[in-house]
């Protein structure tokens, strides 16, 4: 199952713990446009790719008003090795109980190889300063995401 949000409608507001433990909300984001990326597993190959891209065009993104925050179910421990092994410079929220992911709809039923499988579908969603959803981006590029991102 793919997310049942669409591009207009308003971005479900969420509260989660961070790397530092520190509990985030959408709505401390408010005024501001966010860059609210789901992704599987911290540290694996397409994972890191992507948390990468999105690290090398931090400042290109800062300067065009985005925030990033990326959110896996991984633990907060587990998001604190991430960003210190790749000097990740946004917050990472844990979420393994998948609230919010469930919440935005990215678990659902995944091919790999032909294998069947549920798990977290990557999915990037582009939130406005009043918190509406801008865009959505299911299957980003890893290596190019902060490209698509910003390409109208």
């Amino acid at each position: 199952m793919a997310t049942y949000l669409q591009p207009g409608d308003k971005a479900p507001d969420f509260s989660g713990v961070n790397q530092n433990g520190d509990t985030i909300s959408l709505k401390d984001f408010r005024g501001r446009k966010v860059i609210l990326y789901f992704y599987p597993q911290d540290d694996t190959p397409a994972c890191t790719t992507q948390a990468c891209n999105l690290r090398d065009n931090f400042l290109s993104l800062r300067e065009q008003g985005y925030e990033v925050i990326g959110i896996s179910p991984d633990t907060a421990q587990s998001h604190q090795k991430f960003i210190s092994k790749y000097k990740l410079p946004f917050t990472l929220i844990a979420d393994p109980d998948r609230k919010i992911i469930d919440y935005y709809g990215v678990w659902g039923e995944k091919n790999l190889y032909g294998r069947k499988y549920v798990g977290l579908l990557r999915t990037t969603f582009v939130i406005d300063e009043k918190g509406t959803i801008e865009k959505i981006l299911k299957k980003p590029k890893t290596k190019a995401h902060a490209e698509e991102i910003t390409r109208s």
